[in-house]
């Protein structure tokens, strides 16, 4: 499975009448198998505070590299979302394609709340690393297995970087991973974050081999298409 990340970044806030028609545009992205909206939430971190959250991260998820770049031409359905978002006129907005791994946890099953959205919390590593295949081995062998024990965590995805072409007309970046667990709720997050789980998390953090670049921690509601 691969993912399309399109990250729209502003002060501005998605108004609530415009997630409607944009999930309907999502959900007819030809050969997308599903798409996540993220939108801000709150949480306590013990450990960072990387500020306010971007305005919208989206996750558009195809079967394979084909699908994926077939969707991403110029006038293409993606690159007419900004349309449908006049709340984020004069956003910046950046895309890169990655590749998934997604890893079990004890318990998938979701309780959120009737009316409510799951929290998802969203890490990226924006720099490189000294030796690529060491960072991504270490990490996959150890980090997915501290996070699993977080309690009352639904999902764990890990993605990681790839080459692809597109004619979209954003900033493409080139982050070398991006985690996404999910939650919930938001509550659950800080619940889970303020956990004995989240020490294990950062000792293990100082055993990473070497990179540079900042990594970055966002709390999101999401919504699934």
């Amino acid at each position: 499975m691969l993912v399309m990340f399109v990250t729209f970044e502003t002060r501005a806030a998605v108004e609530d009448a415009e997630i409607a028609p944009l999930s309907a545009a999502l959900a007819a992205v030809p050969g997308a198998d599903h798409t996540l909206i993220h939108r801000p939430a709150v949480s306590h971190d013990p450990y960072v505070n990387d500020g306010a959250p971007p305005a919208l991260v989206l996750q558009i998820y195809f079967p394979t590299i084909e699908a994926l770049e077939s969707a991403c031409v110029a006038d293409g359905p993606i690159a007419a979302l900004p349309g449908l978002l006049g709340s984020l006129a004069g956003a910046s907005i950046s895309h890169q394609a990655m590749l998934v791994r997604r890893f079990p946890v004890p318990d998938p099953v979701f309780a959120t709340p009737p009316g409510a959205l799951p929290g998802t919390y969203l890490v990226t590593y924006e720099g490189t690393a000294e030796n690529l295949n060491a960072w991504l081995s270490y990490y996959i062998a150890h980090h997915p297995g501290i996070m699993a024990r977080f309690p009352g965590i639904r999902e764990i995805e890990i993605t990681t970087g790839l080459d692809w072409c597109d004619a979209l007309p954003w900033r493409r970046v080139s982050a070398m991973q991006r985690n996404k667990v999910v939650f919930d709720s938001p509550e659950a997050i800080t619940l889970a974050l303020n956990s004995p789980v989240r020490h294990e998390m950062r000792a293990d953090f100082h055993h990473f081999p070497p990179f540079d670049g900042r990594n970055t921690h966002y709390p999101m509601r999401t919504l699934k298409v």
